[in-house]
């Protein structure tokens, strides 16, 4: 049992109506792993994601939960199933403290609820430190913590983060990365896409190459950072 993955997909075929985003897609998290899927624009990274939460149209493959299949599962399910998830964009509540985001986090939740707050405090001090403030106050890279914090409230068997670094200063990217990896090393396996292809490579234990909603390259984060075809296409490189 131990070599299960807690995430699989495969074959997966998925889109946004008659659309075909993803084209036989197959990823694999296993357990205490951070997996990161990079690729250019439009080739369909967010789309695995909101395909794992039931957001979107699958027309065939498979998608596998600790062995049990998720396809179809409707959003609040999937939660309650223990897939923590910090969308892009809209991930906290702006007008409420970080304490309440952290409350409204824990919906699924019927005991516990200020011990695994205590839990969040001490995985993010920081949050401890302005729990009384109105998130939206806070700058990007808080708020990008508040809205980790928040989806971790539920008993989180893997974390799905959708841009995490998106919009962020050099410095907060750099602290987020750092978050990412605490996290993970609390025994959370973290499915993670991101366009900083460089910085998610060197936390990523597993890296996954999309393009036009196909795999193109996959590899151990290392492997994927020293591929000249993957370091020139996406890491910057001029060789």
């Amino acid at each position: 049992m131990s070599s299960l993955p807690t995430l699989e997909i495969v074959d997966l075929f998925a889109g946004y109506g008659e659309t075909e985003i993803l084209k036989s897609i197959n990823i694999s998290v296993e357990p205490a792993q951070t997996v990161a899927i990079i690729g250019p624009n439009g080739a369909g990274k967010s789309t695995v994601i909101k395909s794992v939460l039931g957001l979107l149209n699958v027309t065939s493959g498979n998608i596998n939960l600790n062995g049990q299949d998720v396809i179809g599962i409707a959003p609040d399910e999937a939660i309650r199933q223990g897939i923590s998830y910090v969308p892009q964009t809209h991930n906290v509540f702006p007008n409420l403290s970080v304490l309440e985001n952290l409350e409204m986090g824990a919906w699924t939740r019927k005991t516990g609820i200020k011990e695994r707050i205590d839990e969040m405090f001490a995985l993010f001090p920081d949050l401890q430190l302005k729990k009384s403030k109105i998130a939206g106050s806070l700058s990007g890279g808080q708020r990008q913590m508040v809205a980790m914090a928040k989806a971790l409230m539920v008993d989180s068997k893997i974390m799905l983060l959708d841009e995490p670094t998106a919009g962020l200063s050099p410095k907060y990217q750099s602290e987020i990365f750092q978050t990412i990896k605490k996290i993970n090393e609390n025994n959370i396996p973290i499915l993670l896409v991101e366009q900083n292809a460089k910085q998610a490579l060197e936390i990523a234990d597993k890296g996954y190459v999309l393009v036009d909603g196909a795999n193109k390259a996959e590899g151990t984060g290392r492997e994927l950072l020293e591929d000249s075809n993957v370091a020139r296409m996406f890491l910057g490189s001029k060789e």
